[in-house]
Formats: structure tokens, C-alpha cells, sequence
């Protein structure tokens, strides 16, 4: 048994759920895309690795983009090896839910994503995402590398000023190197494409990232 924390509070990781050796098994196809989620991923692709509230609607806005092969939902950022939904919901594993997207740099840049990212949710508000409170809501990109990380930080300070002008608060997005990613449970995945009409919270500020 352990303690629920603070919703909004990060956990300790001395805190944080021991979690398990065994990863989640998934399908691996895209429901929408039909290409495989997990690796090896073909020559040539890219990750890029984004939080953006609930990880049902963020998955839905870049699974669309053109040049983007497949998009996964799981958890990363956290402590706790191998959790399940129900662990990061109680705020004891430490993760953000995130989306994998595996795309083609050729068709689509990073630096494109970032727009979608940024116009897709509310950076601004902390542990949160809209009605969604907890620390797996937090806002965050996850970079693979040097490349992405500026971009990902430049992006940032331009948002900000756009948002600045329009009266929103400052940026509270997470941006880290990646760490480990874990595949959330298979009914996840795509789950707003198997559920047209499920839940998402998701919503953007009305201002573009130029």
C-alpha cells in the first residue's frame, strides 16, 4: 500500500512506486496510420516526445500531421519502471503521460511539431491540463537531441512572447532530455479513434505560434 501525494506536487524519487521489470505488450500497429509504434522503426525516421495534457486528445492532434509514420501514448519523465495507468494517475510513479510521434524529417520538421505542440494545449498552467489536475498532466517536451533541445527552447521564449501579448500567464512546460518512454496499456492507444466520441480534455490558447 502506498500514500496518495499531492496531486499537483511532484514526488520524491525515494517516494516514488518500485514498479516492475515486465513492459506492457501492445498490438504495435497504428489504428489510424498502419505503420508499427514500436521499434525498429525504418531508416531515416525521428522521435520527438511531447506532454500535453490527457495523452488521448495530444494523440489525436499529431497522429493527422503529414510525414508523421505512427504516434504512441505512454509515460516518461518519472521514476517508477513499468507503471500502469492507475499508478501514474495516483500521482506515485512521477510520469507526465506523453506522445511518441515517429516522424519523417524529410516531410515534416521538429520545429513544425513544436508549432502543434504549443497551439494545441495551455502550456501556462502548471500540473495541470484544463479540469485535469495531476502531476501526469504537465506540459513537456522530451528532446533526443542537441537539435531539438534549442529548437525546443527557442520555440519556448517566441511562445511566450506571443502569449505575453495576449495577457496569459508564463510557460510551465517541461523541457528535458528524454528519458525512458513506457507504452501505455493497448485500449490507450488510438483511443479516440476506437471511441470517436470519448473524453478530451485538450484546448489551446487561440494564439499561434508564428
Amino acid at each position: 500500500m502506498f500514500l496518495k501525494p499531492e496531486k499537483s506536487q511532484m514526488i520524491k524519487p525515494e517516494s516514488a512506486l518500485k514498479g516492475r521489470e515486465t513492459a506492457e505488450q501492445i498490438n504495435g500497429i497504428h489504428s489510424v496510420t498502419h505503420n508499427t509504434m514500436v521499434p525498429p522503426f525504418a531508416e531515416g525516421l525521428e522521435q520527438a516526445l511531447f506532454g500535453m495534457g490527457c495523452f488521448w486528445g495530444a494523440e489525436r492532434k499529431l497522429w493527422g500531421i503529414k510525414g508523421v509514420s505512427a504516434t504512441a501514448v505512454g509515460y516518461s519523465a518519472g521514476f517508477t519502471p513499468n507503471p500502469t495507468y492507475q499508478e501514474v494517475c495516483s500521482g506515485s510513479t512521477g510520469h507526465s503521460e506523453v506522445v511518441l510521434v515517429i516522424y519523417d524529417p524529410k516531410q515534416v520538421t521538429f520545429a513544425q511539431l513544436l508549432k502543434v505542440f504549443w497551439e494545441s494545449h495551455n502550456p501556462t498552467q502548471g500540473m495541470r491540463q484544463g479540469n485535469d489536475e495531476g502531476t501526469q498532466y504537465r506540459s513537456g517536451i522530451y528532446t533526443f537531441n542537441e537539435m531539438q533541445l534549442e529548437q525546443a527552447i527557442a520555440s519556448k521564449a517566441e511562445y511566450q512572447k506571443a502569449l505575453s501579448e495576449k495577457g496569459f500567464d508564463t510557460i510551465t512546460t517541461q523541457i528535458a532530455s528524454a528519458t525512458e518512454f513506457y507504452y501505455a496499456e493497448e485500449y490507450h492507444q488510438q483511443y479516440l479513434d476506437k471511441n470517436p466520441n470519448g473524453y478530451c480534455g485538450i484546448g489551446g490558447c487561440g494564439v499561434d505560434l508564428t
